[in-house]
C-alpha cells in the first residue's frame, strides 16, 4: 500500500476541492480563484471546522464577523468555526488563494513534535 496520494489539479479551474483526490482523512484544503469584482454568494460559518487561507495572487476583501478587510497576496489568516465570513476580489484582480479546513483543537503535534527520522539508508539521491 502506498503511503502517499499524488494528483494534479487544473489551476485555470476557479476551484478545487482536495479531499477526496488526495483521500484526506484530518482536513480539507482547495485551491480557489474568485475573478476579478466576483465573491462568494452566500456567508457563512462553520460548526467544528476552522479556515486557514493563503492568498496566493490577487487583492480583495475579507468579511468577517461584520467587518470587512483588506486582502493583498502573501497575506495568511484563521477563522474560528463560529467567525461569519465571506470573500470578495478586487474589481480590477483575480484572486487565487488556498483554503484548509481542520477541526478546531485537533492539532495534537506539529512539525518539530511529530516528526520521526527514519533509518539512514533511506534517503533521496540529493542528500
Amino acid at each position: 500500500m502506498a503511503h502517499y496520494a499524488l494528483a494534479h489539479i487544473d489551476l485555470t479551474q476557479n476551484r478545487s476541492e482536495l479531499h477526496d483526490l488526495l483521500h484526506l482523512t484530518g482536513a480539507e484544503v482547495s485551491y480557489n480563484v474568485l475573478p476579478a469584482g466576483a465573491g462568494v454568494p452566500f456567508v457563512h460559518r462553520h460548526t467544528q471546522n476552522e479556515e486557514i487561507y493563503f492568498i496566493l495572487e490577487g487583492e480583495g476583501t475579507l468579511y468577517i464577523d461584520g467587518e470587512e478587510l483588506p486582502l493583498k497576496a502573501g497575506d495568511v489568516f484563521r477563522i474560528d468555526p463560529q467567525g461569519e465570513r465571506c470573500l470578495r476580489a478586487a474589481d480590477g484582480d483575480a484572486m487565487r488563494f488556498i483554503c484548509i479546513q481542520a477541526k478546531a483543537g485537533s492539532l495534537e503535534g506539529f512539525t518539530m513534535n511529530d516528526a520521526a527520522l527514519t533509518q539512514p539508508d533511506a534517503k533521496p539521491s540529493w542528500l
